[in-house]
């Protein structure tokens, strides 16, 4: 594996030396397999994204780069730069949420500074033809930071109240909370309409396209 970065500026050069080659290219590289898709392996372009660049946290919920603050997100494109699909944050707390605060939460912690990197991955191209595209290094500005902390904050809300099962993918503007588990036999407790603990699905925060369009809008253009 990679050795960790040093410095933020060690971690972006490293990023922007993998833009233009495959990820093909890149597992060869680093003797990873290649899958032959992703249906089984979701994770497996940015598990391989973080091995060439040295990402020490692995699967704990902490950033990626713990001693820089940094997470690392990869997120599917197409030929026109917009996002395939939403982008997944983090597991949510479904109990003990009482006190819980947009600064210590984990979503916040997630997001507060990322780096993030596009993937040229239109359906037809084959897995090992995708091709890294430019690194971006973003913290939300003020005006995202409010959007992410509104809905983070509404969501929060209804489940410190009980209304888990009323929370729907409609719910928040540019953050969305859905079913995250590998399948519909998994559980974990939540706090249920009467205050008891009642078991459901686990929960993931999402971030919407259209969010996560505007961010590599903005960088593109500049």
């Amino acid at each position: 594996m990679t050795a960790k970065p040093q410095s933020e500026t060690e971690l972006f050069e490293r990023a922007q030396s993998l833009a233009g080659l495959s990820l093909g290219e890149l597992a060869h590289r680093e003797g990873f397999a290649i899958p032959k898709d992703l249906k089984r392996e979701k994770g497996w372009s940015g598990q391989l994204l973080e091995w060439c660049l040295g990402a020490s946290a692995g699967s704990k919920p902490i950033q990626d780069f713990p001693e820089l603050g940094i997470e690392l997100k990869t997120i599917p494109i197409d030929a026109s730069g917009k996002p395939l699909e939403s982008t997944y944050v983090c597991i949510t707390p479904l109990c003990n949420v009482t006190g819980s605060t947009w600064h210590n939460s984990n979503v916040y912690n997630k997001l507060s500074r990322v780096l993030w990197i596009p993937i040229l991955a239109e359906r037809h191209i084959p897995l090992d033809q995708r091709v890294v595209a430019n690194p971006i290094l973003w913290s939300p500005n003020p005006q995202q930071e409010q959007l992410l902390r509104s809905d983070w904050e509404e969501i929060m809300e209804m489940i410190a109240f009980g209304q888990i099962e009323q929370i729907t993918a409609r719910h928040g503007q540019v953050l969305q909370l859905r079913p995250k588990a590998a399948n519909n036999k998994a559980r974990t407790s939540a706090i249920g309409p009467n205050g008891q603990l009642i078991q459901t699905l686990p929960r993931g925060y999402y971030l919407r396209t259209k969010f996560t369009a505007a961010l590599l809008q903005d960088y593109f253009q500049l």
